[in-house]
Formats: structure tokens, sequence, C-alpha cells
């Protein structure tokens, strides 16, 4: 039975706990979504990117999305000359990173049919090229830190940046897809965020390297998973929401895999259990346990596309 988020909108939040996750999930993301831009006067890439994402997949996979939701953040999208004066100018704005979390909004939102018009996308594909660095990386933080929702880290950040390029055009941008794919093949994946990313980076290419990579990282993914099903962000730190989110995002690549099935069902089970009542959850921080909105909107966000993708598979068997 599909309810429609204006609805879930307004039911008081006890009904809406008797209601599967994904569910309360995009209700939350409704309200969400929208609002940041009118009130700060700026588009972000938690609202406008990550949580736009897993609304435009959410519509796809027919959760009812109010058009109203997604109207401002699409119109944001497909205008990427704008990017760059987004309203979020400050001390800690990486407009090189937002290029890859608006890109990769831009390019859900083509994929599931909420946008028509690709030139937007090869618009914003051609900054993309321009942003790779000479070892075919696109770095995203130059803190050290490990990657965290808003500042997705180096091997995560590739991975999004050479998917948008894939998709934008392949052939055009086939040589900078390629230095992304060789660079991706050789990092050494050196926690749990890396490791999964790594999984869909070589998702059907069967060289030598590109096997090895894979099963190294499957390897660390199989090691780190906590006894509640979680992942944190190094094999023997606590689990976390966004971390098991983005390990979930790259088993379901290798569902068929009666190993992999049986990882996703123990993550799945760790975040429905960890959601919040209003839809959401806690935001993923580094270090942990810090309060942090944007934090919260992109871990929301990021939870939400991982369900709803492992929902898909379960469903598919």
């Amino acid at each position: 039975m599909v309810w429609t988020s204006i609805f879930l909108a307004t039911i008081p939040l006890q009904q809406a706990e008797g209601l599967e996750p994904e569910t309360r999930a995009v209700a939350y993301l409704v309200r969400e979504v929208p609002r940041w831009s009118p009130e700060n006067r700026c588009y972000s890439c938690h609202n406008n990117g990550d949580a736009a994402r897993a609304l435009f997949t959410a519509s796809r996979l027919g959760f009812e999305v109010p058009d109203a939701a997604v109207r401002d953040t699409i119109g944001w999208l497909t205008n990427p000359d704008g990017w760059e004066h987004n309203g979020g100018e400050g001390e800690f704005s990486d407009k090189r990173l937002a290029r890859i979390q608006f890109a990769a909004a831009l390019r859900t939102a083509i994929e599931t049919g909420h946008v028509k018009n690709r030139v937007p996308l090869r618009l914003a594909a051609d900054q993309l090229a321009r942003d790779q660095q000479d070892d075919g990386s696109w770095p995203s933080d130059t803190s050290g830190n490990i990657g965290s929702p808003v500042t997705y880290g180096r091997v995560l950040a590739t991975l999004q940046a050479r998917d948008t390029l894939r998709l934008a055009d392949a052939d055009t941008f086939r040589l900078q897809i390629e230095r992304a794919n060789r660079w991706l093949r050789r990092v050494e994946p050196k926690n749990v965020l890396d490791a999964a990313a790594v999984v869909p980076a070589s998702d059907g290419d069967e060289n030598r390297e590109a096997r090895e990579q894979r099963q190294l990282a499957y390897r660390l993914l199989r090691k780190a998973q906590s006894s509640n099903g979680g992942w944190g962000p190094y094999t023997t730190a606590p689990p976390e929401a966004f971390d098991t989110a983005i390990v979930l995002l790259a088993l379901v690549r290798v569902k068929d895999q009666p190993v992999a099935r049986s990882l996703i069902d123990r993550g799945r089970a760790f975040l429905v259990a960890s959601q919040l009542p209003d839809g959401s959850w806690p935001e993923t921080t580094r270090p942990p346990g810090a309060e942090s909105y944007a934090q919260r909107i992109s871990t929301t966000g990021w939870v939400t596309l991982a369900l709803l993708e492992t929902r898909s598979a379960r469903h598919a068997r």
C-alpha cells in the first residue's frame, strides 16, 4: 500500500511509528528537503544533494513524493553554472566537493526520470573533469580525516564523480574514467568507508587488479560487521548509520552471493532498530557524538537510499 507523503507529514509520530521504516524516512525527507533553501537562502549539499537523491529514488520505487518537495531542488540542480554561488560561501565551503555532490543528485534525477534534459549533466561533468587530480582521484577533504556524510572522503568522492562522468558521456570522458578506474583499483582501502566504495567501483571489472581489490574489500567488510549488524568507520569501531548505509549500497551490487545477502539482512536490521521516531537517523559525525543538522540530513539521505535499494533487492529475490 502506498501512502501519500503529504498525509504522512501530518500524522502523529505515534501513528507513524507503526509504518515501515522506508515510508517514515521518505516522509521525514519530504518535510526537510524543501525547507533549507527558503529558510537559509542557501542550496545545501545535504538537503539538495544527498537527501534529494533519496527522494528521487523513492519516487522511482513507488513512494509518492509530491512535486513540491523536489521542485526547487530540481531548478537548482539543472543550473550547474550557478553552483559556485549556492549561498553557503564561507570558511567551510568546499566548492569542489559541492560540485561532486550536486552532480550526483542531478545524475540520480536523470536516472529516475525527474529531469529529462541531459545538457545540465554534461555541463556538470565538464566541471568535474577539470577538478580531477593528476592521479585520477577527486580529493574531498584535505584534513586527512576519515570521510563523513558531508565530506565523503577521497575514495567515495572519486566513485561518485566517476559515475557521473559515465552517465554524462562515457565516450567523451573515457580518459578521465579510465584514470579514475586505475586509481580506484590501486588505492589501499584503509577503513570501512574506503572498502565499501571500492566494491561498486570495480563492479564488472574482471582484470586481476580489480578482482584482488574486490576480495580485499570483501574481507575487510566481513570482518568489520559488528555483532548487532552495523559497521563503524574501522573494524573495531562502534557501528554508525552512515558507514552501515555505504556498506549496504556496496553489497547490494553483489547481492546474489549468499554471504552478501546475510550481511545485508543484518545491516538492515541495525538501521531499522536505530531509526528515530521522526523518521530520521542520528547523525554520523567525526569524531562521534556531535550535533549537526547537515550531518543528520545527509546521514538520513544515505540510510534511506540504502534501505530503499536493499528493500527492492529483497522483493526481487
